[in-house]
């Protein structure tokens, strides 16, 4: 996965440079209007996407830049405060920041956009800025979310962590949010496999927050991908972090929330990934767990329960990825020939009895039903009393063991 990705990723690094110089011509005057909108429109603004959708990004940029004639669809205040953002927008200063620091931004149309993005219509991102060498679009095509609370408890960093190693050795990107708890937890899951992650972050890529997990994010851009809606040196508000969470569920098949609260945020994205037809799955905590809360109301309706990556594959993955079917351990008695384990089976759990009691439970012959019991005996199963057969100690606690799994 990696050799190919690195070469569509240095692809889209190479166009970014070239598009970014000045002398650029129609196709480049519209990816520099974009990487300048950033600056003046919030991430997941659908009337700002209708504007461009409709009159393109470099009339909306020159309208904004201009201050008229004003776009339909947003007060005479909001106009103000978006004109104002333009006086300040530098998106030249942005593209050479973004190369200086590795980060290239990649367009709605760029051979690495990934197109599953289109989904969110009017709301879809402007571009993206990408730290890392993989392709994105080739990484997202086999890609799973896992989110969760930031405050998670051991259990949930553990099964986040188990849960994306898994994924990452069958071959699936992990994508995240960089955050503590849950997330950081899947990120470290996929990169100690020696896996592909991605982090989507609510802010500017060569500023990642939170800081505590800055080495985590320079683990992710040498070995994945780092990628965000704004522009260099963006902070993240409460705002953003809710709206990023609609592009990990549109940029990936399905989402598997493995911790949260009854109104955390990777709720969100869980919603979000559901109204796009995507898949949902949950994994269960503790019923007395307010931090699987969350969680078990999206099993409620209608998420998939999943405990392990074979299961999210068997659920985002093409037909015939199956998970194994779940068994508990095989006790010597399952190894009995068929008829051996009904004879077993129908001596009493107390006390002895009779050959033709035995082979009437057993819907044998008296014969076969003789034959069988001294096998069995001589496996240790049952013991002659008199003119009567009993089950032994150890067959009386296989046989509970056997009820206890029913």
């Amino acid at each position: 996965m990696n050799g190919g990705g690195e070469a569509d990723g240095a692809n889209g690094g190479a166009r970014g440079d070239e598009v970014g110089r000045a002398d650029v011509g129609g196709a480049g005057e519209e990816y520099v209007a974009r990487a300048f909108l950033t600056r003046v429109l919030e991430p997941g603004d659908e009337v700002g996407g209708r504007w461009l959708r409709e009159l393109g990004a470099a009339e909306v940029a020159r309208r904004v830049r201009d201050g008229r004639p004003q776009l339909a669809g947003v007060t005479d205040r909001r106009w103000a405060g978006l004109v104002a953002r333009a006086r300040d927008a530098e998106e030249r200063r942005d593209l050479d920041i973004a190369r200086a620091a590795g980060v290239r931004f990649v367009c709605p149309g760029d051979t690495e956009w990934p197109r599953q993005l289109d989904d969110l219509g009017d709301g879809r991102p402007l571009g993206l800025w990408v730290r890392g060498r993989p392709s994105l679009r080739m990484w997202a095509l086999r890609s799973v979310a896992v989110v969760g609370a930031r405050a998670c408890s051991e259990y949930g960093s553990h099964m986040a962590a188990t849960l994306s190693a898994g994924l990452a050795e069958r071959g699936w990107v992990v994508v995240s949010g960089g955050a503590f708890g849950v997330d950081g937890a899947a990120h470290r899951g996929a990169l100690g496999a020696g896996g592909a992650t991605v982090a989507v972050l609510a802010c500017g890529v060569d500023r990642p927050y939170p800081r505590g997990h800055t080495e985590l994010f320079t683990r992710i851009a040498e070995q994945g991908l780092v990628i965000g809606e704004l522009p260099p040196g963006e902070h993240p508000t409460a705002s953003r972090f809710l709206v990023r969470n609609r592009v990990i569920a549109a940029l990936t098949r399905g989402t598997v929330v493995v911790e949260a609260a009854h109104r955390s945020g990777s709720l969100v994205t869980a919603r979000a990934a559901r109204g796009l037809g995507r898949h949902t799955m949950g994994v269960p905590g503790p019923a007395t767990s307010g931090l699987s809360g969350g969680v078990h109301e999206l099993l409620r309706a209608d998420a998939v329960l999943v405990t392990d990556a074979a299961e999210v594959v068997e659920v985002v993955g093409e037909m015939g990825d199956l998970a194994p079917v779940r068994e508990g351990p095989v006790l010597p008695r399952d190894l009995l020939d068929p008829g051996a384990r009904q004879v077993l089976a129908a001596l009493p759990g107390r006390g002895a009895a009779q050959v033709p009691e035995i082979a009437r439970g057993a819907q044998t012959t008296q014969d076969d039903t003789v034959a069988r019991l001294y096998e069995l005996r001589s496996l240790g199963y049952v013991e002659r009393h008199g003119d009567g057969w009993k089950l032994t100690r150890q067959a009386v606690i296989s046989v509970r063991a056997k009820r206890s799994r029913c």
